[in-house]
């Protein structure tokens, strides 16, 4: 579904830009919006970790919605920004799929398997970015 032909070896890996992160970033969070995702979190934890510049941390609430999430993810990210995952986990059971794009980590789980592994308790000590406006249902 998200799987690309592997780059050569020999192609440069391209450099990506603090702005360019930030931009996919606030793509994955307004995709997973769109698909009802739930208490959507956002973390800048390029000071605290080498891991990736931000995590996007979403709850789903059935199995179904987290891949339809995963799904616009993707897509999204494919149409605005040219990036795919290099990696996803979990499609196949779906109570929590990681999405790897290199510098975002995007989490999405189901509250129960959120709550138990509680991330946000684990990498909260990075900047939580106000996602609000890209959030909040407009009245």
């Amino acid at each position: 579904m998200f799987n690309r032909a592997p780059q050569p070896k020999s192609e440069k890996i391209r450099e990506i830009n603090p702005n360019e992160s930030l931009e996919l970033a606030l793509t994955i969070v307004e995709a997973a919006a769109d698909r009802k995702g739930d208490n959507i979190l956002l973390l800048k934890v390029s000071d605290v970790t080498y891991l990736a510049d931000y995590f996007v941390i979403v709850t789903g609430y059935s199995n179904v919605q987290i891949r339809a999430i995963s799904q616009a993810i993707a897509d999204q990210t494919d149409k605005r920004c040219q990036r795919y995952p290099s990696q996803v986990e979990g499609q196949s059971d779906g109570s929590w799929i990681l999405m790897d794009y290199g510098d975002i980590i995007v989490h999405i789980l189901k509250p129960k398997e959120r709550d138990f592994y509680n991330l946000e308790a684990f990498w909260g000590h990075g900047e939580q970015i106000d996602i609000s406006e890209l959030t909040d249902p407009i009245d």
